[in-house]
């Protein structure tokens, strides 16, 4: 059972929405924030990312960052760059890009249900990385980026959801990149409790992206308890903010991968073991393959292309990690042939999230990579079936878009 409640949230005045939501900090390093900001005062990056307004040999993690930031988004309160809802509310968030629309419901999540499990996680999460944000918050008093949450659709919640998104949205803009991004104000209180309450019939919900923010705003919570032992539970600090969509309204976009080398293999060498798991078509074409089923994937290798199939054998079909492509491409090429044992710590090999398309492969096969693999998305469901047997998913297996755009929405604590 989902436990959400409404907040009083901190949000832009309409006129400088578009100007104030930001990409997440995790999408960027410091010197493109520090591009991105440039003629933009209002930038939420500014709170997010705060060390692009120190000295550039500040330490990213080092104390005076996170003060920056608390003074930054004080200071933009202070100038009335914001406004804060009077009452608890909740929040209708839609993103549209390419013409496909994903509408989710921002509200406070409950840090108990991310302990209990009811939020559910896929992803291993780093200490050092669980720090920065739990400084980040704990500094500011406040989440200042949404969780991005998912949950099985139910229907009477996408209704209530619908029939109020008919109303004039509160904002309405395009960023930069194209995307739209459309937000209402729940405000009624009648709505607000009969969608908390109709939340409490969500059995699970799901970490799509945001492992290491939640981590850190459950830690922060309970550091906050250890503070005030006489809390009660509904205080603002057990709570953190969140958006949630619909499965249904998602797409996962393929996670592709890069080789330096062929690990001492003749390309006909390679070839010849890849065959042994896999059928092999070459490509009438070199542009590039993009896969259009499970268990196919596209290979590059010195500016060649092939298909690739999975040979029956060659994977579990009834094993909800080793059916996934990346563990079918990780068992039979990358750790066999390659001697990539760990992708995560090994510097031969690369990762191109698929908004940046086919192409990017090609690109880096011409600059300093020798093989390529073009992946088939990870679905949804397949997520979903791997956090519900307490598992994770092998690392870079998920690439969503549209990104949630940070400033919209701020939890004080």
């Amino acid at each position: 059972m989902a436990k959400i409640k409404g907040f009083k949230g901190i949000r832009p005045v309409i006129e400088l929405a578009s100007k104030i939501a930001a990409l997440p900090y995790d999408v960027m390093d410091s010197d493109e924030a520090r591009e991105r900001v440039v003629g933009n005062k209002y930038s939420f990056l500014h709170v997010d990312k705060a060390e692009i307004d120190l000295d550039k040999d500040i330490d990213i993690h080092d104390k005076r960052v996170y003060e920056k930031a608390r003074d930054n988004l004080k200071e933009m309160i202070d100038k009335k760059y914001f406004i804060q809802d009077k009452s608890d509310c909740l929040y209708i968030y839609r993103q549209i890009m390419d013409g496909r629309a994903q509408t989710g419901l921002v509200f406070c999540a409950s840090i108990d249900d991310y302990i209990d499990n009811v939020i559910k996680k896929h992803e291993f999460t780093r200490e050092e990385k669980e720090q920065d944000r739990i400084n980040h918050v704990d500094y500011c008093n406040a989440n200042t980026g949404p969780i991005f949450l998912t949950y099985r659709e139910d229907e009477i919640i996408s209704a209530v959801i619908n029939a109020w998104s008919n109303r004039e949205p509160e904002y309405d803009f395009y960023a930069e990149d194209g995307i739209r991004h459309i937000t209402w104000v729940i405000d009624n209180p009648i709505i607000v409790r009969e969608i908390v309450e109709l939340f409490k019939g969500i059995k699970y919900m799901y970490i799509a992206d945001g492992h290491h923010r939640t981590a850190s705003a459950a830690k922060v919570g309970l550091m906050r308890r250890e503070k005030n032992p006489d809390y009660t539970g509904e205080e603002e600090f057990n709570y953190f903010l969140a958006v949630a969509f619909p499965d249904k309204d998602l797409m996962v976009m393929d996670y592709n991968r890069v080789v330096k080398d062929l690990n001492g293999h003749s390309k006909y060498e390679f070839l010849e073991r890849v065959s042994e798991k896999f059928n092999i078509e070459k490509c009438k074409n070199n542009d590039g393959f993009k896969p259009t089923e499970k268990h196919t994937f596209g290979m590059c290798i010195k500016g060649e292309w092939y298909k690739i199939s999975a040979k029956e054998g060659s994977f579990n079909e009834n094993d909800p990690i080793k059916r996934l492509d990346v563990s079918i491409l990780q068992e039979n090429i990358l750790t066999p042939i390659l001697g990539i044992e760990d992708v995560r710590k090994s510097e031969r090999i690369d990762f191109i999230g698929g908004i940046r398309g086919i192409k990017e492969i090609n690109k880096r096969i011409d600059k300093d990579m020798q093989v390529g693999f073009s992946m088939y998305p990870t679905d949804i469901s397949d997520i979903m079936a791997v956090a519900d047997i307490g598992k994770v998913m092998p690392p870079k297996s998920t690439w969503f878009e549209p990104k949630l755009r940070s400033g919209l929405f701020i939890h004080h604590l």
